[in-house]
């Protein structure tokens, strides 16, 4: 790859990245309103998956940025951290709504929501996925994944919040954020591995 070639992915990566932002900050928000209302902890853990993926693209962007690769290893490591910590909170709320029968409402703000999530942003995955393979970077590939795994998310949450809709299974719900969280929690140890691979691939190249 020229370097012509190579600047103008990188700039796609950034606007890539600078979309995501934007796009989860009102999906988030529309997705936590809309889940405390209808007391869908599924639809909530999508929301706060949104604030997670504002995280995550903001550590693409400052990998990017700094255009080094030493910072591949750090970026990864992060990454794989919001991918823990929605693990642990997904897992959390949903086993204590199954021990408590705790039941969500109908939600079709939440349902609209998933729907149009899914519209939207698997082109944004397909579009991550091939810049961070054109350009070699984990980090990208990493985020590609976080936004699988978010529409993932948007399938299961659909899923549960239908169920509950047209069959009265309140267990779908947390059933279904339980599924999540294990993705999530896959996710987070694949990139935490990469993250320390790519790490002591650095170090060795700066030593002398």
């Amino acid at each position: 790859m020229t370097s012509p070639e190579k600047h103008v992915m990188v700039r796609r990566g950034l606007a890539l990245a600078y979309l995501i932002v934007v796009w989860d900050v009102v999906e988030g928000i529309v997705a936590v309103t809309a889940g405390l209302a209808a007391n869908s902890i599924a639809l909530v853990g999508f929301g706060i998956d949104s604030a997670i993926e504002v995280f995550a693209a903001s550590v693409v962007i400052w990998q990017l940025r700094g255009g080094s690769q030493s910072r591949q290893g750090p970026a990864l490591r992060l990454i794989a951290i919001s991918f823990f910590v929605l693990a642990g909170y997904v897992a959390f709320e949903s086993t204590r709504d199954l021990i408590s029968q705790d039941r969500a409402g109908e939600s079709v703000v939440g349902i609209l929501l998933n729907a149009v999530a899914l519209a939207v942003m698997v082109p944004v995955a397909i579009a991550q996925r091939r810049t961070g393979q054109a350009l070699d970077n984990p980090v990208l590939l990493a985020q590609s994944t976080e936004t699988w795994m978010s529409n993932a998310l948007s399938v299961t949450v659909l899923t549960g919040l239908g169920l509950n809709s047209t069959l009265g299974w309140w267990w779908a719900d947390p059933v279904v954020a339980l599924v999540v969280a294990a993705l999530a929690a896959w996710s987070g140890f694949e990139t935490w591995r990469e993250g320390k691979e790519r790490s002591l691939t650095s170090t060795e190249h700066a030593d002398p």
